[in-house]
Protein backbone atom coordinates (compact mmCIF):
# COMPACT_ATOMS: atom_id res chain seq x y z
CA UNK A 1 0.00 0.00 0.00
CA UNK A 2 1.28 3.44 -0.97
CA UNK A 3 0.37 6.39 1.24
CA UNK A 4 -0.58 9.50 -0.71
CA UNK A 5 0.51 11.71 2.15
CA UNK A 6 -1.26 15.02 1.79
CA UNK A 7 -4.57 16.81 2.06
CA UNK A 8 -6.99 16.27 -0.83
CA UNK A 9 -8.38 19.74 -1.46
CA UNK A 10 -9.80 19.06 -4.90
CA UNK A 11 -7.09 20.99 -6.73
CA UNK A 12 -6.32 19.92 -10.27
CA UNK A 13 -3.15 18.25 -9.02
CA UNK A 14 -5.21 16.17 -6.60
CA UNK A 15 -7.78 15.35 -9.27
CA UNK A 16 -4.95 14.09 -11.45
CA UNK A 17 -3.65 11.94 -8.59
CA UNK A 18 -7.07 10.36 -8.17
CA UNK A 19 -7.18 9.67 -11.91
CA UNK A 20 -3.78 7.99 -11.64
CA UNK A 21 -4.76 5.60 -8.84
CA UNK A 22 -6.47 3.00 -11.11
CA UNK A 23 -3.36 2.94 -13.29
CA UNK A 24 -1.20 2.29 -10.24
CA UNK A 25 -3.52 -0.52 -9.21
CA UNK A 26 -2.94 -2.08 -12.63
CA UNK A 27 0.78 -1.95 -11.89
CA UNK A 28 0.19 -3.91 -8.69
CA UNK A 29 -0.01 -1.31 -5.93
CA UNK A 30 -2.96 0.07 -4.04
CA UNK A 31 -3.01 3.65 -2.80
CA UNK A 32 -4.85 5.62 -0.16
CA UNK A 33 -4.98 9.24 0.84
CA UNK A 34 -3.41 9.85 4.25
CA UNK A 35 -4.37 13.30 5.58
CA UNK A 36 -1.44 14.93 7.31
CA UNK A 37 -3.48 15.66 10.44
CA UNK A 38 -4.93 12.14 10.77
CA UNK A 39 -2.54 10.74 13.37
CA UNK A 40 -1.20 8.22 10.84
CA UNK A 41 1.56 5.63 11.35
CA UNK A 42 3.75 6.00 8.27
CA UNK A 43 5.78 2.84 8.89
CA UNK A 44 2.71 0.73 8.13
CA UNK A 45 2.98 1.63 4.41
CA UNK A 46 5.12 0.02 1.72
CA UNK A 47 5.81 3.38 0.10
CA UNK A 48 5.09 7.06 0.66
CA UNK A 49 4.33 9.74 -1.90
CA UNK A 50 4.35 13.21 -0.34
CA UNK A 51 2.02 14.91 -2.76
CA UNK A 52 1.67 18.58 -3.75
CA UNK A 53 -0.44 20.94 -1.68
CA UNK A 54 1.76 22.65 0.90
CA UNK A 55 1.58 24.09 3.42
CA UNK A 56 0.03 20.95 4.81
CA UNK A 57 -2.65 20.69 7.49
CA UNK A 58 0.04 19.40 9.88
CA UNK A 59 3.53 20.36 8.75
CA UNK A 60 5.14 18.91 11.88
CA UNK A 61 3.60 15.51 11.19
CA UNK A 62 4.95 15.64 7.64
CA UNK A 63 8.49 16.38 8.81
CA UNK A 64 8.28 13.56 11.38
CA UNK A 65 7.04 11.18 8.68
CA UNK A 66 9.95 12.14 6.43
CA UNK A 67 12.38 11.32 9.22
CA UNK A 68 10.81 7.85 9.52
CA UNK A 69 10.91 7.37 5.75
CA UNK A 70 14.59 8.29 5.65
CA UNK A 71 15.61 6.19 8.63
CA UNK A 72 13.49 3.12 7.81
CA UNK A 73 14.33 2.95 4.12
CA UNK A 74 10.71 3.26 3.00
CA UNK A 75 10.50 4.03 -0.75
CA UNK A 76 9.67 7.71 -1.10
CA UNK A 77 8.57 10.03 -3.87
CA UNK A 78 8.05 13.73 -3.23
CA UNK A 79 6.50 16.09 -5.77
CA UNK A 80 6.52 19.91 -5.59
CA UNK A 81 5.71 20.46 -1.89
CA UNK A 82 7.06 16.96 -1.28
CA UNK A 83 10.42 18.04 -2.65
CA UNK A 84 10.43 21.22 -0.59
CA UNK A 85 9.70 19.44 2.68
CA UNK A 86 12.26 16.72 1.98
CA UNK A 87 14.88 19.43 1.66
CA UNK A 88 13.74 20.92 4.97
CA UNK A 89 13.95 17.57 6.77
CA UNK A 90 17.37 16.65 5.40
CA UNK A 91 18.79 20.11 6.04
CA UNK A 92 17.55 20.15 9.62
CA UNK A 93 18.15 16.55 10.66
CA UNK A 94 21.05 15.37 8.49
CA UNK A 95 23.02 18.58 8.00
CA UNK A 96 22.00 19.94 11.41
CA UNK A 97 21.34 23.39 9.98
CA UNK A 98 18.45 25.78 10.46
CA UNK A 99 15.97 25.48 7.60
CA UNK A 100 12.74 27.40 7.18
CA UNK A 101 10.12 27.68 4.46
CA UNK A 102 9.40 31.17 3.21
CA UNK A 103 5.74 30.37 2.54
CA UNK A 104 4.94 29.39 6.11
CA UNK A 105 7.78 30.99 8.08
CA UNK A 106 8.32 34.18 6.10
CA UNK A 107 11.35 35.29 4.12
CA UNK A 108 14.58 35.00 6.06
CA UNK A 109 18.28 34.21 5.85
CA UNK A 110 17.68 30.62 6.96
CA UNK A 111 15.15 29.86 4.22
CA UNK A 112 15.97 26.50 2.63
CA UNK A 113 12.84 26.97 0.52
CA UNK A 114 12.13 30.39 -0.97
CA UNK A 115 9.83 32.04 -3.45
CA UNK A 116 10.71 31.50 -7.08
CA UNK A 117 11.78 34.61 -8.97
CA UNK A 118 9.46 33.48 -11.73
CA UNK A 119 6.34 31.67 -10.51
CA UNK A 120 5.84 28.26 -12.09
CA UNK A 121 2.22 27.93 -11.04
CA UNK A 122 0.41 26.34 -13.99
CA UNK A 123 3.58 26.55 -16.08
CA UNK A 124 5.25 24.02 -18.36
CA UNK A 125 9.03 23.82 -18.67
CA UNK A 126 11.37 21.60 -20.64
CA UNK A 127 12.91 19.24 -18.08
CA UNK A 128 16.37 18.00 -19.02
CA UNK A 129 17.69 14.85 -17.31
CA UNK A 130 21.33 14.95 -16.20
CA UNK A 131 23.29 12.17 -17.95
CA UNK A 132 24.55 9.43 -15.66
CA UNK A 133 21.94 9.95 -12.95
CA UNK A 134 19.34 7.43 -11.85
CA UNK A 135 16.64 9.68 -13.20
CA UNK A 136 18.26 9.75 -16.65
CA UNK A 137 18.24 5.96 -16.56
CA UNK A 138 14.46 6.02 -16.23
CA UNK A 139 13.82 9.06 -18.44
CA UNK A 140 16.78 9.69 -20.77
CA UNK A 141 15.21 12.29 -23.03
CA UNK A 142 14.08 15.84 -22.21
CA UNK A 143 10.33 16.24 -21.74
CA UNK A 144 7.77 18.88 -20.90
CA UNK A 145 6.89 18.92 -17.21
CA UNK A 146 3.93 20.68 -15.61
CA UNK A 147 4.41 22.74 -12.46
CA UNK A 148 2.15 24.28 -9.84
CA UNK A 149 4.89 25.78 -7.70
CA UNK A 150 5.55 29.24 -6.35
CA UNK A 151 8.37 28.05 -4.06
CA UNK A 152 11.44 25.85 -4.45
CA UNK A 153 14.59 24.80 -2.59
CA UNK A 154 17.21 27.52 -2.70
CA UNK A 155 20.38 27.05 -4.72
CA UNK A 156 22.33 27.28 -1.46
CA UNK A 157 20.29 24.50 0.15
CA UNK A 158 20.78 22.27 -2.88
CA UNK A 159 24.53 22.92 -2.92
CA UNK A 160 24.79 22.02 0.77
CA UNK A 161 22.93 18.77 0.15
CA UNK A 162 25.11 17.94 -2.85
CA UNK A 163 28.11 17.97 -0.51
CA UNK A 164 26.64 14.96 1.34
CA UNK A 165 25.81 13.04 -1.80
CA UNK A 166 22.46 14.36 -3.00
CA UNK A 167 22.39 14.32 -6.80
CA UNK A 168 20.59 16.74 -9.13
CA UNK A 169 18.86 14.40 -11.57
CA UNK A 170 17.32 17.00 -13.89
CA UNK A 171 17.17 20.74 -14.45
CA UNK A 172 14.87 23.27 -16.13
CA UNK A 173 14.83 26.99 -16.86
CA UNK A 174 13.45 29.04 -13.94
CA UNK A 175 13.32 25.96 -11.70
CA UNK A 176 16.95 25.08 -11.12
CA UNK A 177 17.02 21.56 -9.66
CA UNK A 178 14.01 19.71 -11.09
CA UNK A 179 14.88 16.33 -9.58
CA UNK A 180 16.86 15.46 -6.46
CA UNK A 181 18.12 11.93 -5.75
CA UNK A 182 18.94 11.38 -2.09
CA UNK A 183 21.71 8.95 -1.04
CA UNK A 184 21.93 5.89 1.21
CA UNK A 185 18.33 4.91 0.60
CA UNK A 186 16.61 2.30 -1.62
CA UNK A 187 14.46 4.97 -3.30
CA UNK A 188 14.22 8.57 -2.18
CA UNK A 189 13.60 10.87 -5.16
CA UNK A 190 11.87 14.22 -5.41
CA UNK A 191 10.72 16.38 -8.30
CA UNK A 192 9.60 19.95 -8.91
CA UNK A 193 7.48 18.92 -11.87
CA UNK A 194 4.36 16.89 -11.14
CA UNK A 195 4.73 13.49 -12.85
CA UNK A 196 1.07 12.55 -12.45
CA UNK A 197 -0.27 15.46 -14.50
CA UNK A 198 -1.89 14.04 -17.61
CA UNK A 199 -3.61 11.12 -15.91
CA UNK A 200 -7.01 12.75 -16.42
CA UNK A 201 -6.34 12.76 -20.16
CA UNK A 202 -5.20 9.14 -20.14
CA UNK A 203 -1.46 9.77 -20.39
CA UNK A 204 0.79 6.79 -19.58
CA UNK A 205 2.35 6.51 -16.14
CA UNK A 206 5.49 8.63 -16.02
CA UNK A 207 8.80 6.68 -15.80
CA UNK A 208 9.58 8.32 -12.45
CA UNK A 209 6.34 6.99 -10.98
CA UNK A 210 6.98 3.58 -12.53
CA UNK A 211 10.41 3.48 -10.89
CA UNK A 212 8.84 4.37 -7.57
CA UNK A 213 6.24 1.61 -7.94
CA UNK A 214 9.00 -0.89 -8.75
CA UNK A 215 10.83 0.08 -5.56
CA UNK A 216 7.62 -0.34 -3.53
CA UNK A 217 6.97 -3.78 -5.01
CA UNK A 218 10.56 -4.83 -4.35
CA UNK A 219 10.29 -3.82 -0.69
CA UNK A 220 6.90 -5.45 -0.23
Amino acid sequence: MIALLGDDRGHRSHQELNALRPQLAELGVETEWVPTDSGFEISSYDGVWLVPGSPYADDAAVIAALTDVRERGIPFLGSCGGMQYAVLEWTRNVLGSAATHAESDGAGEDNAVAALTCSLYGEERLVTPVPGTRFAGWQPEPFVGMHFCNYAPTAEAVMALEKIGVVVGATADDAGAEVLEFPDHPFYVTSMFQPHIGALAGAPVHPLVRAFVSAVLARR
